[in-house]
């Protein structure tokens, strides 16, 4: 956490705020909270990730499936669904979010 507060020239507090308010995501990995550097591009959280989140975690995700789905290859993007983020294909990525919960 405290290298996420550092990229984002954020208190590390605030870095647990934001993951506690779904715009950005962390897992416990052998006991410490990490949040994929994918996620944080040019100082700032990516720009679409915390609807997507909204939407995985109201389609019953919880956030190490909403994870798991997030780099989880699929071809017809292609890539995964964060490198999609990333780029110019977020619309995409929420329709196929929001769909999860239907």
């Amino acid at each position: 956490m405290p290298d996420v507060a550092e990229r984002l020239g954020i208190p590390v507090n605030r870095v647990h705020q934001l993951v506690r308010d779904n715009i950005l995501i962390a897992v416990r990995e052998k006991g410490v909270l990490r949040v994929p550097a994918d996620f944080i591009v040019d100082g700032e959280v990516v720009k679409h990730l915390p609807g997507v989140l909204r939407l995985l975690y109201d389609a019953g995700y919880n956030e190490p499936e909403a994870l798991r789905w997030l780099y989880t290859p699929d071809e017809s993007l292609p890539g995964t669904p964060a490198e999609a983020l990333r780029g110019n294909r977020a619309t995409e990525i929420k329709r196929r979010a929001q769909a999860l919960g239907f």
